[in-house]
């Protein structure tokens, strides 16, 4: 086992794409652009969710929570990533690594199961329409967002220590930009099945029974909006329910592929690609996917910008 002391002064390599740099100054580039957007668009959504009475229903505090979690996720990696892209040094400090794999596990887990209570959330109110507020009442929403949040900082507490607990003998040089679960279990220099079997057998209630969920709701929905008569309410309902099937599509999928195979080494340039997706690209799209290009959420930005 390592002392505390030697923990405490020890520092990873970020390899990355250090052996292509010209792609590295096109990621750079792409990633702070990216990184702009995220930051402004969920920032956007925060605020007007906090400022406009309208927006003070059940669908848009859950949206603002999930820009919460999508700011927690940018912010933990980015501004990292961008200074190990633009100079020379590729290192980050063993606390550094700490915080970002603990983040990455928090925000992972509970963004999971808050897109499952989203999806419910559209399935009453599509399928039940007149008893919606009566079903998604304050004391419910805060129980679910509650209930996603301390169920994925659990998931973080058990599997972040477990993790940076596996022996590397030395290894520094993490093949990634960021300090990522699989990315760490890969430099491992002992057995690490044991592991990767907890990281899949907790990836069934995190992961997949929200996923699953999902799927169900949905197939509600579905058919919900085929036997609405109303052409613009059919399609009302079909925009707001396509939108979130696009983010889940996007999250999920990118997801299930890192972390049900953690160990896995078979590509991992293609890794690094899905972990900036999900923690970059897809923060970037939810605000204009879900709610920038909304009626109310256009009235409440034009305006509070008309106020000031």
């Amino acid at each position: 086992m390592e002392t505390a002391n030697e923990t405490s002064e020890e520092y990873f390599i970020l390899i990355g794409f250090s052996d292509r740099p010209v792609l590295e100054m096109i990621l750079f580039v792409v990633n702070l652009i990216f990184y702009f957007f995220a930051v402004m668009g969920n920032s956007t959504i925060i605020l007007l969710s906090l400022l406009d009475p309208r927006l003070h229903t059940p669908m848009y505090f859950f949206l603002s929570n999930l820009s919460l979690l999508d700011l927690c996720y940018t912010t933990s990696s980015i501004p990292q990533m961008l200074v190990n892209l633009w100079g020379p040094r590729k290192t980050i400090t063993y606390i550094g690594c700490v915080v970002q794999l603990f983040a990455f596990l928090s925000v992972g887990g509970i963004e999971c199961i808050l897109l499952s209570v989203m999806a419910y959330d559209r399935f009453v109110a599509v399928c039940k329409p007149l008893h919606y507020m009566v079903i998604m009442h304050p004391q419910l929403c805060l129980q679910l967002v509650a209930f996603a949040w301390l169920s994925g900082i659990a998931n973080s507490i058990l599997m972040s220590p477990l993790t940076l607990s596996l022996r590397r003998c030395g290894h520094q040089r993490i093949n990634h930009f960021v300090c990522e679960m699989p990315a760490l279990i890969r430099i491992s220099c002992v057995n690490t099945s044991r592991v990767e079997g907890l990281v899949f057998f907790l990836a069934i209630p995190i992961v997949l029974v929200p996923l699953t969920m999902i799927l169900v709701s949905y197939r509600y929905i579905a058919a919900a909006v085929y036997n609405i008569k109303s052409a613009a309410g059919r399609k009302k309902a079909f925009n707001t329910c396509a939108s979130h099937m696009i983010v889940v599509s996007l999250f999920y999928s990118s997801i299930i592929y890192t972390y049900m195979q953690p160990g896995n080494v078979a590509s991992q340039d293609q890794g690094k690609f899905l972990t900036l997706f999900y923690c970059l690209v897809t923060p970037t799209l939810n605000p204009f996917i879900y709610t920038l290009r909304n009626k109310e959420v256009k009235g409440a930005m034009r305006k509070h910008l008309l106020r000031h």
